[in-house]
């Protein structure tokens, strides 16, 4: 077999040291167009689960880069006077030439044919097998066959240097430096012995107000020394290349053309803010030599790759974009206290939680919690985030845990039933602090379909006061959740076919332009001033019934492409009267309808107001926008924003994941200034004390965890010894028992670890960075 790499970097080197291993008759040749002793960078960082996978992949190579490195166990996070040091991580430094070097060595050993100094195209090697392109971020290849690879590019905004340092460091270090011109950040961490690597980051406004866009290499090296001149200790930065950009996020739909792959960041780049970069790389050469070591010609194997090593690709990839968001909004987080400002550094990504800190840095992750107790009227110091009390005008809710509303199509004309007393009861019983009704309507016509509930008569009021009382005597708080179907409305249960138009019983629908959802559904008439009085009128009647029921608050339904949110976002408002164009004429009737409802709602009970903060497509409601939003209900009497996201528009294109909505839900608490409830892929009481401890919003909303397990928070109580959570007294034999197993499990967890004696891939103590 002849295989022909393009690109000497870590991932080109080490698949060829895999393959050649392996396959000693191949002949690998691999080709660089930079000169065998040209070096740019300084150090690379590895994980111990990075180390993991080489020290399987190749013993040789692993025990080469660990006699070679520095390594430690800490971060720590300087910023506002303070510093915080969190244990327990486990990564290592190399010098990227050292590593360069220690793989050419090995390759060569092995047989590998090193060609440098020469630039290659595929065509070059007429006779491979497989070409595999590993020629770096920019890849000449990857564009030139930009119709094969379909590569995506997204150019951050924030601009970032590499430099390097004679100062030593025996953790991970992230410095925050506020200046006049803004808040400068450095990412430090040493690689080898008086060597540290210091990436320099900042944001768009602060580089052009402190001039660095005018500034050589040079220049700003001495700018920035005089910035961190006192966490340099006397030391100078040293440069090399250390050119200011932006970071290119690339992604590519096809990896794979013909014989020819992608590798490496040629075909998915991956932010530093994680050190993920060469990780990337090299792992993606494990998975290469993984897919033919399976066997099969090339086409087999390369197809083998993609769809092998494509999902663990993105999934670094998102937690990569989190974490650079969040560094690109540090100022959003600037007024937090320190300790609760380096708890959102360290789990800025998503890939270290409430529990695993508790785990790490217990006397950490406590400072958060009394931090948090601390700025909560009537906070309980002894109780992680989630089961910290929150206040909204005279409305006091146990904990930040909320049932999400969720629509059940299981109403008979507008009316509640038993389900829906059983169903809220339950809920409320299993502890949660605010149960969120189901979208309400205030009018026959205001359904999505002929199973949503409704309040626009006194049997449906006696109803939802039955259920009402079912939810206060369990101890929980109950929101009424108003909404209009607008252009959505006549449509099928669930089950039935999600947005899709009832075929008979149809009703005429309304929206704020006569934009269907699907081409094949049903045309709304646009609304005139009329329309707009009616509904405002029945949204008013119903809140007049809500207040008669006993409901804590009342959420108005501005989201999801309703008919509200019709109105808000520019794909479904096309008018050009007084209600179109501008984020503010457009917000007009909206606003209008909250005003009345807030005139007639008591003024001791909150009210909140869902939006959608995207609409996850092109033209859409932009960020400015979504913060305007906020900010006039905020202006109109709103006390919360819910936070949701799309369902806008049939085509849009949301990107999911693990609280995939938080982002904006953080934006509008930290930007916009109000409270703020998020929702979205949230499932775990750790995902809740995370977001809580985080300061990136002050409830949390969970959907399908209290479809599976009504008495989620009560198990969560149990899980962190929290006795607090209201339940019946009929249950409290049932509390007891399982808070008793929860402790016991506690125990038995405690004793695991005091027995247990973590893998580590630290050198004796001579070798550790610190000595």
């Amino acid at each position: 077999m002849r295989i022909a790499i393009i690109g000497g970097g870590p991932a080109g080197l080490y698949f060829a040291i895999l393959m050649k291993r392996d396959m000693p008759a191949a002949r690998v040749t691999v080709v660089e167009r930079n000169q065998l002793d040209d070096t740019f960078g300084f150090g690379v960082v590895f994980s111990d689960a990075t180390l993991d996978a080489f020290k399987e992949a190749d013993e040789p190579s692993y025990r080469a880069i660990t006699e070679s490195f520095a390594y430690w166990d800490d971060i720590e996070v300087v910023a506002k006077g303070a510093r915080h040091r969190i244990g327990g991580n486990g990564f290592c430094g190399c010098s990227r030439r050292t590593l360069l070097m220690l793989l050419q060595g090995r390759a060569r050993r092995l047989g590998v044919e090193l060609d440098f100094g020469r630039q290659a195209q595929p065509e070059d090697f007429p006779n491979a097998d497989l070409v595999v392109a590993a020629d770096g971020i920019n890849s000449p290849i990857r564009e030139r066959f930009r119709e094969d690879f379909r590569p995506s590019l997204d150019l951050r905004p924030n601009r970032f240097a590499w430099m390097g340092s004679t100062r030593p460091f025996d953790a991970f270090t992230f410095f925050f430096k506020e200046r006049p011109e803004g808040i400068f950040i450095a990412h430090c961490y040493q690689y080898e012995p008086g060597r540290s690597t210091w990436v320099m980051e900042t944001d768009p406004d602060t580089f052009a107000r402190a001039g660095l866009d005018t500034m050589d290499e040079a220049q700003s090296a001495r700018f920035l020394e005089e910035v961190f001149r006192e966490e340099l200790q006397g030391h100078r930065l040293v440069t090399n290349r250390s050119h200011w950009r932006r970071f290119p996020t690339i992604r590519c739909e096809r990896w794979v053309r013909g014989n020819l792959v992608l590798l490496g960041d040629a075909k998915a780049s991956a932010h530093f803010s994680i050190g993920s970069g060469t990780k990337l790389a090299m792992e993606d050469a494990i998975g290469l030599h993984r897919a033919f070591m399976a066997g099969g010609d090339v086409t087999t194997c390369l197809r083998r790759f993609e769809s092998a090593r494509r999902e663990e690709v993105e999934k670094t990839q998102h937690a990569a974009d989190v974490s650079l968001v969040w560094f690109e909004h540090v100022r959003r987080f600037w007024h937090f206290a320190p300790a609760r400002f380096a708890f959102g550094v360290m789990t800025r990504s998503k890939a270290i939680t409430w529990d695993n800190l508790l785990l790490r840095a217990p006397g950490f992750v406590r400072e958060v919690q009394e931090l948090v107790a601390a700025e909560t009227p009537g906070g309980r110091p002894n109780n992680p985030p989630m089961f910290q009390p929150f206040h909204l005008r005279g409305m006091e809710v146990a904990n930040r845990v909320v049932v999400s509303p969720m629509c059940m199509y299981s109403a008979e004309e507008g009316m509640p039933t038993d389900f829906h007393l059983i169903h809220y009861g339950a809920r409320a019983m299993g502890g949660a602090g605010l149960i969120v009704t189901e979208m309400t309507c205030p009018a026959p016509d205001a359904r999505i379909t002929p199973g949503c509930t409704g309040l626009w008569n006194e049997a449906q009021q006696e109803a939802w006061t039955r259920i009402v009382s079912n939810v206060h005597r369990a101890g929980a708080r109950i929101a009424l959740q108003l909404g209009h179907a607008g252009r959505k409305g006549a449509t099928r249960l669930m089950w039935d076919g999600m947005d899709q138009p009832l075929e008979e019983g149809a009703w005429p629908i309304i929206s704020a332009s006569p934009v269907p959802y699907f081409p094949h559904s049903q045309v709304p008439r646009e609304m005139t001033r009329d329309d707009m009085d009616r509904v405002k009128a029945e949204f008013v009647a119903a809140a007049r019934r809500g207040v008669e029921c006993g409901f804590d608050m009342l959420e108005l339904h501005c989201a999801h492409g309703y008919l509200l949110a019709s109105f808000l976002s520019p794909l479904t408002n096309h008018r050009t009267d007084e209600h179109g164009g501008t984020v503010e004429n457009r917000l007009r009737f909206p606003l209008e309808v909250f005003r009345a409802l807030r005139a007639e709602w008591p003024e001791d009970r909150p009210m909140s107001v869902r939006i959608s903060a995207t609409d996850w497509a092109d033209g859409g409601i932009s960020d400015a926008d979504t913060i305007a939003i906020a900010r006039a209900f905020r202006d109109a009497g709103c006390d919360l924003i819910d936070v949701s996201t799309g369902q806008t528009v049939q085509d849009a294109l949301p990107s999911y994941g693990r609280m995939f909505q938080l982002p904006w839900a953080d934006m509008i608490r930290n930007e916009g200034g109000m409270a703020v409830m998020c929702v979205g892929s949230i499932t775990t009481a750790d995902q809740v004390n995370t977001i809580v401890a985080a300061g990136r919003a002050d409830l949390v909303a969970l959907g399908r965890p209290h479809l599976a397990d009504p008495s989620f928070t009560l198990h969560a109580a149990a899980e962190y010894g929290v006795r607090e959570v209201a339940t019946p007294i009929q249950y409290e034999y049932g509390k007891q028992a399982l808070f008793r197993t929860a402790a016991r499990a506690r125990e038995e967890m405690m004793e695991l670890r005091r027995k247990a004696r973590p893998a580590s891939h630290a050198p004796a103590p001579l070798g550790r960075a610190a000595e």
